[in-house]
């Protein structure tokens, strides 16, 4: 049994608010860079420029890529021989997500009820998922995720006999339906399976996957390969101007589900796809 210490997590989750800020990823920056070598349409290769340009300026300068700094979804994965010590797990997280927004300058954009609303002040709190794995190891994963493109994301409850297909066309229509909103190119997170809430959590896990990463499955990764380029042709292109590039990259989680149904949910997230994770 190994003892951790809450304030770890404090530390960390403060630290990787702060650089899943500032610091696109490399498979999403390799993934744009890509696409501006591909993209043929002159409005387009301008506007992904001008992407590159900003997320470079972001981690020369430390500051944010963008100006919305999103909600903090914190994933932990924690070895069922690890024992917590110090106070409370989620607790810890909030303090955490607190001191790097605070500290970050970071935009903070929680309010404290979804109707009457009113800002926290402090962007907490932070949406946290756990799982209890094996080991004595704790493995955190921040997403701050932005609702331009969180507001054109769609769950569904497909019957089995929608079939292959149903899900195949729930996915362009959402993508389509999006239009430029979602701040494209975008990566979309696709989760099959579970149930109603467990669909929409493995769509956001998805985004956490890099998009040059595909599912270990042969079938699943090749549909993930056949929805991304259905949705380049689209055309919708980088904020909407038009092009080959919509999406940089597209993934999709799975799990097992009741006889009846066959969940379906759709994450949409912006050209500014963020997660950092460390090990503890």
């Amino acid at each position: 049994m190994r003892e951790i210490d809450v304030k770890q997590i404090t530390d960390v989750v403060r630290r990787l608010c702060i650089e899943a800020n500032q610091d696109l990823p490399a498979d999403v920056q390799n993934a744009i860079r890509c696409c501006r070598a591909c993209e043929d349409w002159e409005v387009a290769q301008n506007v992904l420029d001008k992407i590159i340009e900003n997320f470079e300026i972001a981690k020369e300068e430390q500051v944010p890529i963008c100006q919305d700094t999103g909600m903090a979804c914190v994933f932990l994965e924690i070895g069922q021989d690890v024992h917590l010590t110090g106070g409370s797990l989620s607790e810890a997280v909030d303090e955490g997500v607190r001191r790097g927004y605070e500290e970050g300058y970071l935009r903070k954009s929680v309010v404290r009820d979804p109707v009457r609303r009113g800002n926290t002040g402090d962007n907490t709190p932070a949406m946290l998922y756990t799982e209890l794995v094996p080991g004595e190891q704790i493995k955190i994963t921040v997403g701050p995720k932005g609702f331009g493109s969180e507001n054109m994301s769609a769950v569904r409850m497909l019957k089995p006999s929608a079939g292959l297909q149903g899900i195949r066309d729930f996915i362009l229509e959402t993508v389509e339906a999006a239009g430029p909103n979602p701040c494209p190119p975008i990566v979309v997170g696709v989760g099959i399976g579970g149930t109603f809430d467990k669909a929409a959590l493995l769509a956001k896990k998805a985004l956490m996957r890099p998009v040059d990463v595909p599912n270990p499955d042969p079938f699943y990764a090749e549909l993930e390969k056949e929805m991304l380029e259905k949705i380049n042709r689209l055309g919708i292109g980088p904020q909407g101007f038009g092009g080959r590039t919509t999406a940089l990259g597209l993934n999709i989680e799975t799990m097992p589900t009741h006889i009846a149904g066959m969940p379906c949910a759709v994450n949409i997230s912006c050209h500014v796809t963020r997660h950092k994770t460390e090990v503890i």
